[in-house]
């Protein structure tokens, strides 16, 4: 008999695995419909919907392996990396879905939030003063005006599969959206910032790797304290306050 594995879990949502089935469980239902619309809307591989029943969505498993997680080593050639490049350049080019993804929150609501977290995180001594000050300094370019794109609003490494360095699908699409293209490029090498050429060799177009930097501070400053007090650790070796020291 499968075993059933959890692989992700908190008071929002949970994803389990038995099999070859993934079970995600989320008790926002409006956040599980749109992610039913975007997938049927991408122009790139998504995994199979078995079966809906609300407040749970059954999706086949994909075949292939991920290029790493956050925190741990890469994997992958340069051509599956660049493979994974050029996938994301085709969501992004795709005509754009209907509503706003995490990628494309407002540029004045978001300043005020990452202004709020920084000073939590210095109030609550959770990281030092020069090492927020630093990164908020560098997210500041990430706040400029961008054309909108398909994005996926939480690409990280572990949601592309990828076999013999061809892309065999895309998973975990409740945060796609209308957004900022190189959001999703600087999620998916948060953590992993040696391989951004191999990507970018993929997506095949100059991007300003400048932004990108800027909102691997955003994301990393939003979620270390989030991470913290959920049973994660943004401090493990690679994760999210290693990569803020790499801004210093």
């Amino acid at each position: 008999m499968d075993e059933v594995e959890v692989v992700v879990a908190h008071s929002e949502r949970a994803t389990l695995r038995v099999g070859d089935v993934f079970l995600k469980v989320d008790a926002d239902r409006a956040r599980m419909d749109a992610e039913v619309e975007v997938m049927s809307l991408a122009p790139v591989p998504t995994p199979e919907i078995l079966w809906r029943e609300p407040p749970a969505l059954a999706i086949a498993a994909l075949p292939g392996a991920t290029l790493g997680r956050l925190g741990g080593p890469t994997t992958g050639s340069p051509a599956a990396w660049a493979a994974a490049g050029a996938t994301i350049r085709e969501l992004h080019e795709a005509p754009l879905p209907p509503r706003q993804g995490r990628a494309g929150q407002d540029i004045v609501a978001l300043k005020a939030e990452l202004d709020h977290e920084c000073e939590l995180l210095v109030s609550n001594g959770l990281l030092p003063a020069d090492l927020v000050d630093r990164n908020r300094e560098v997210a500041e370019a990430a706040f400029r005006p961008w054309n909108p794109a398909f994005t996926h609003g939480d690409l990280q490494i572990a949601h592309i599969f990828l076999e013999d360095d061809e892309v065999t699908g895309v998973i975990d699409w409740s945060e796609a959206g209308r957004g900022d293209a190189l959001y999703d490029l600087a999620t998916f090498t948060l953590g992993h910032e040696d391989r951004l050429d191999d990507l970018l060799a993929g997506y095949g177009t100059d991007v300003d790797r400048d932004v990108i930097r800027a909102w691997w501070s955003v994301r990393s400053l939003l979620v270390t304290r989030w991470l913290a007090e959920h049973g994660f650790d943004p401090f493990a070796p690679g994760c999210e306050v290693d990569v803020l020291k790499a801004r210093m």
